[in-house]
């Protein structure tokens, strides 16, 4: 409890630094690695596409920087005592960035859009119908209680944008350029280098001071420090951690070491030999040094992974490591006929994740040690997504990094979208095609248990079996190394791996 409370406290340190006489006015900068897939709320399934249409476009519900639910674009919610009917009050004197108001038509508009939508039953698989009761009233009727709905509807896949917008959307065709109700307007997007959004002076909330904001695609870490530390860049995303004692000692610049919700992870090809034997997957998991790929390519950056959701999610429960013992790992192989090890692939993006070609580098070596000879195979974040997104008779990959970050907090979001048969690729997540009826089960269940205590114990005992049917290769829990210039003031450094400019300002 008490670690939790120490990265609580860091987020809240780094957001609330800063704020005496902000200045308005100005253009900030902000780098990252990838390029968003997508601005459309229904189609986003990335934190950097999520950080910028945070700006944009609202949800419901906020999760805000301490991790807590809070009312956004409704000012109030009730849930009756059967689970069944969820009340939506809508907030009043909300306008969208075309002039429309928002209003419970608009709301209704865009969840029923979201209905359509691929991820609709991992995010509302139990909404029945949506009513308007009045001007300002939505009530959602459910035919089941769906306990992580309150937390799913600060996810990104629902936030609202402008009705007319929706209206006037061809048939087919994904929003590329959201029309929300946020503090900032999209301006344009110029694919592999940067988006860019401006003030919204109509705001119905607190105004940005900032002019503009441009988040700025620079694939490599080590280029983005360059154009930080020249002052091309105001922050960074993923500072290389062995530059991290070098950025800590410059005047000008600031080290953030922010928490996430994310897990990293190798996952296996379930329907494809040899991946569909245990002792296989169990042996990759025994093969690799987990705590030393934190240590030496990290730079104590995260941690090693306890289960398939990071401790600060609801539900977790620590499962015992997979040591390193590389000894193991070939019993296990002898045991299930591959004695001499086999050939495999392993793909993995560049520029994604901290560190991550590294860590699939030294994922090759740990494997080569017990005779599993991976060739890697590296690809851009868009392409690597649609790739992983093939349905399984056109899915010939062995193994593929990725991460997954819990961004609702709630164990459901982490683990039915990644585990349950329903959600095989391409109408879900789960892009490894895991299949397993007691893990479905399990998945269903903690669904419609409504007491948090008997949610937590089905949880459990779900990652207790995930944990020893290994469906994954179990690496670590992702922390966030940023940087920013000082006179970049009252920047929030999230946990969803979000930099929010909302009321950030310069100080210069």
């Amino acid at each position: 409890m008490a670690r939790k409370a120490w990265i609580l406290a860091s987020v809240l340190l780094v957001g609330l630094a800063a704020w005496a006489a902000p200045k308005p006015g100005g253009e900030m900068v902000i780098g990252f690695g990838t390029d968003p897939e997508s601005l459309d709320p229904n189609k986003i399934t990335s934190a950097p596409a999520g950080m910028i249409l945070t700006h944009i476009a609202e949800t419901l519900l906020l999760m805000t920087e301490d991790l807590k639910v809070a009312p956004l674009l409704v000012e109030n919610w009730n849930v009756s005592e059967d689970g069944l009917t969820v009340t939506l009050y809508v907030r009043r004197g909300v306008f969208f960035h075309d002039g429309a108001p928002l209003n419970a038509d608009a709301v209704k508009t865009n969840l029923e859009r979201f209905r359509k939508s691929t991820y609709a039953f991992l995010l509302f698989p139990r909404v029945n119908t949506i009513d308007v009761v009045d001007e300002y009233t939505v009530r959602l009727n459910l035919d089941k209680p769906f306990a992580p709905l309150i937390s799913h509807l600060t996810h990104n896949f629902v936030a609202i944008v402008s009705p007319k917008q929706i209206a006037e959307l061809p048939e087919g065709k994904d929003i590329m350029e959201p029309v929300g109700t946020g503090p900032f307007k999209f301006d344009r997007w110029v694919r592999g280098d940067h988006v860019r959004i401006v003030r919204n002076d109509n705001y119905w909330g607190e105004k940005p001071y900032l002019d503009s904001v441009v988040f700025k695609v620079v694939p490599s870490d080590a280029t983005r420090l360059v154009l930080l530390e020249t002052g091309q860049l105001h922050a960074m995303m993923r500072v290389p951690p062995l530059d991290a004692p070098r950025v800590a000692a410059t005047p000008g610049l600031e080290l953030l070491n922010i928490p996430s919700v994310r897990t990293i992870y190798v996952a296996f090809n379930y329907q494809k030999a040899p991946w569909t034997d245990v002792r296989v997957r169990q042996a990759v998991n025994y093969a690799v040094d987990k705590e030393a790929i934190v240590k030496e390519i990290l730079g104590g950056v995260g941690g090693v992974s306890d289960a398939a959701i990071m401790p600060l999610v609801f539900g977790h429960a620590p499962q015992e490591p997979y040591t390193y013992d590389p000894e193991k790992a070939r019993e296990l192989l002898k045991a299930a006929g591959f004695p001499n090890g086999f050939k495999c692939t392993l793909y993995h993006p560049t520029g994604r994740y901290m560190m991550d070609a590294a860590i699939a580098e030294a994922v090759q070596a740990y494997l080569l040690d017990v005779g599993i000879e991976a060739q890697l195979i590296t690809m851009e974040w868009a392409a690597y997504l649609a790739y992983l997104r093939r349905p399984v008779s056109e899915a010939t990959f062995d193994m593929f990094m990725l991460g997954w970050g819990c961004v609702t907090l709630d164990a459901d979001y982490g683990l039915f979208a990644l585990f349950h048969t329903s959600e095989w690729a391409p109408v879900g997540s789960n892009r490894s095609f895991y299949s397993d009826p007691t893990v479905d089960t399990l998945l269903e269940l903690a669904r419609v248990v409504s007491d948090p205590a008997g949610r937590r114990a089905t949880y459990a005992s779900l990652l207790s079996y995930l944990w020893k049917d290994a469906p994954w290769l179990y690496l670590h829990y992702e922390g966030q190394l940023n940087a920013q210039r000082t006179v970049a003031k009252g920047l929030i450094h999230h946990p969803r791996e979000y930099i929010l400019a909302h009321r950030a300002w310069l100080d210069q």
